[in-house]
């Protein structure tokens, strides 16, 4: 289902909502072009469950790690620098992807797209509709769940 967020605060807005919404074991694949607002809905969904600390793109470090307060951990990933599986496997991703206490978010899922044929992904693609404007095409039972 396509939703439609406005700008930057809409977009962390549906952040949170699906933090709220989406079980720890699960991990989400984030598709989009370089500044269709992966990271900010990646915030957003920090924030949502309650992580306070700076949230920026891993693509540098490749993976950041926050405890969420309640419990359990949000790995958020980005592959951009990863060349493929082996690539991914070789530094340990099996941690961060099949953790049942975590959730993982994960930019430039295509990298690593074996590893995310899993019954606990969840796709969601974000593309650019203008200059503020981003289409997240979401699961139809997610958007269903935050209210979309």
């Amino acid at each position: 289902m396509r939703v439609i967020s406005s700008g930057e605060a809409k977009t962390l807005e549906l952040g949170a909502k699906l933090s709220h919404v989406i079980p720890k074991g699960t991990v989400v694949a984030l598709h989009g072009d370089l500044g269709a607002g992966k990271t900010v809905l990646s915030r957003g969904f920090a924030r949502g469950l309650g992580i306070t600390e700076a949230v920026t793109s891993p693509t540098f470090t490749v993976v950041q790690e926050y405890a969420i307060p309640s419990g359990g951990w949000f790995y958020h990933l980005d592959m951009y620098r990863i060349t493929d599986e082996a690539s991914a496997l070789a530094f340990g991703i099996d941690e961060y992807l099949f953790n049942p206490q975590a959730i993982t978010l994960v930019e430039w899922p295509e990298r690593i797209e074996k590893l995310l044929d899993t019954p606990h992904t969840i796709h969601i693609t974000l593309s650019h509709e203008g200059e503020e404007t981003r289409a997240l095409e979401l699961p139809e039972e997610l958007a269903d769940k935050i209210g979309h």
